[in-house]
């Protein structure tokens, strides 16, 4: 039987974290994943050809199953602008909305200004 310190929170117990679009997230280097959905639908947003948004945003991602957006040389995201513009916010891929509550790593609160929500009952 597992230490209680070892269990696992309910997901109904963990807090939430509300966005308050700091950009920092969009800033780190990575993989942000895109379904062959998203593509045409960011394509569309911009338009340009599915092909066309391939071609220019996108790379193979680190593990080689798929694509992700494109870093700026400096490691941001190509779609963010100025200090927190996201110029596809309307569109931003599934993979974006999630954070950091869907997803997130070791030492994230140490740069997302998320505002943590107390859990919902």
């Amino acid at each position: 039987m597992p230490d209680s310190s070892e269990a696992t929170t309910p997901l109904s117990e963990k807090p939430w974290y509300e966005c308050q679009r700091c950009g920092n997230c969009c800033r780190w280097p990575g993989d942000v994943h895109i379904t062959e959905t998203e593509t045409h639908t960011l394509s569309a947003y911009l338009g340009i050809t599915p092909h066309s948004f391939v071609q220019d945003y996108t790379r193979l991602n680190a593990k080689r199953t798929g694509l992700s957006i494109i870093d700026k040389p400096n490691g941001e995201c190509i779609f963010l602008e100025g200090v927190n513009t996201c110029t596809i916010q309307a569109v931003k891929p599934i993979h974006c909305h999630g954070f950091p509550n869907a997803w997130n790593f070791p030492g994230w609160r140490d740069h997302c200004e998320a505002i943590e929500q107390p859990p919902k009952n």
